[in-house]
Order: structure tokens, then sequence, then C-alpha cells
């Protein structure tokens, strides 16, 4: 049986600690996985990747498809194959929905690809705003994000779960991205009401992490990660 993977370009501690430029192009992604999330050049938006196609949710609110070229700094996908499925037929919060994840995950210690396809009563989404050098540590960006909400949308959550012990990789927990079915909306998941739809996990077999390793800006920095964690919890929101 082939192996699940998470590809990663990048590591979230990076990009928290102000390392925004891009550094893998986006179509090298695109042939490692069809669904994935992350964000931009410069801190530009929320990356959503699902049917090996990328869209880029701008913080006007609007959401554009990308043409591959883009660059970015930080990124995970897969090639998901769902293990387990879930339908949905009441309505549940998005606390409701993350304990029944974890319920049905085979482990918290392992990485799990996540995909909820529904109709949604209600979607809380912000967008992180483009960033010009001399860059910010991500945290104080957040502190200025726009967010926006969304009644009565039909669309799909894609995102990771990750263990504790990788904080710092990526946020550990539930790390998610919403894109609507009319390609007009999406972004970074800040709360969420599904009113029915199916849920997909899939666990990971390995996670493959690859690194900047042509950029002298990555190379030569001393990064502080003393505040790591809490700036991450301020800044992904606690999952």
């Amino acid at each position: 049986m082939e192996k699940t993977i998470v590809h990663q370009h990048g590591t979230l501690g990076a990009l928290m600690a102000g390392l925004m430029d891009g550094t893998e192009r986006l179509s090298n992604l695109l042939k490692l996985g069809n669904l994935g999330i992350g964000t931009l050049h410069g801190l530009d938006g929320e990356l959503i990747i699902l049917g090996n196609q990328g869209f880029q949710g701008k913080s006007d609110g609007t959401l554009v498809p990308l043409t591959g070229e883009e660059l970015v700094p930080y990124a995970a996908v897969t090639q998901f194959h769902a293990e387990k499925v879930i339908s949905i037929e009441e309505t549940c919060t998005s606390e409701e929905i993350k304990k029944e994840m974890i319920h049905q995950m085979k482990s918290q210690n392992l990485f799990s690809g996540i995909k909820i396809s529904g109709e949604f009563s209600f979607m809380h989404i912000r967008i992180m705003p483009k960033q010009n050098k001399p860059y910010k540590r991500l945290v104080e960006v957040s502190e200025n994000q726009p967010e926006f909400t969304k009644r009565k949308i039909k669309g799909t959550i894609v995102g990771f779960y990750t263990p504790e012990l990788f904080q710092g990789v990526a946020a550990s927990g539930f790390h998610l991205h919403f894109l609507d079915d009319a390609h007009t909306f999406g972004g970074h998941i800040l709360d969420f009401t599904l009113e029915k739809g199916q849920l997909e996990i899939s666990s990971m077999d390995a996670l493959t992490q690859y690194f900047p390793t042509s950029d002298e800006t990555f190379l030569t920095s001393e990064i502080d990660y003393a505040n790591l964690a809490q700036e991450i919890e301020t800044a992904e929101g606690s999952n």
C-alpha cells in the first residue's frame, strides 16, 4: 500500500520569526499533492490547495486562482486519500467537529490530513495582509488581520492535524483553511458551524520536510524561538 506523506516546504517557526520571502514555486508543490495549505511571498494572503489547484485568499476578502508560478515561504500538501469517511447529518459547531475528528483519527501522535465538505451555516475566516521588508514577526502582523464571515455557504475545509511534538514545524492541533464551491471566498478558519456534510480523514505515514537551502536569509538568520509556542497560539488560534 502506498504511503501517505505530508510534504512541507519551510516551517511555521521560521515564518513566525519573519522569514516571509517565497522560496519555492507553487507548481513544484502541486506535483506532490492535491490538498494543502500555506501562504504566499511576503505573507500575501492564505493559500488553499484543492484538487491540484492553488487559490489565494486575499486581504480584501476576494479569492483568486493561482497560476503555479507564485512563490511560497511555507506550505504543506498531501496526495489525499480518505482513510475514514463520516457523514454529518446534524448541525455541529467547530469544537464538536474537532472532537469528532480526534475520536476518529488513528492517533494524536500522527499527522492527519483533513477534508470537510458540506453546507455551513457560519464561516469565520481571517486573511493575513501582504507584508513588505523589513518583515515583522508574524504575531505582530496578526494583530491587524482582516476577518470575514459568511452565512449559508457551501464549500470545503482542507488542512492538517499536527501532533504537539511537532509544534514549530507546523501549528500543533488543527490548521484548517476554507474554500467555497464558487471559488469566491476562502482563508484561514477561525470558527465555523457545519449544517451537514462529509468528514474525511487520512493519517499520515511520514512527514517530508523541505528547507530553503538556496535562500541566503534563511541560511544566515539567527531565529529567536524563545516564545514560539505562545506566538503560534496567538497568531494561528488555539486548536
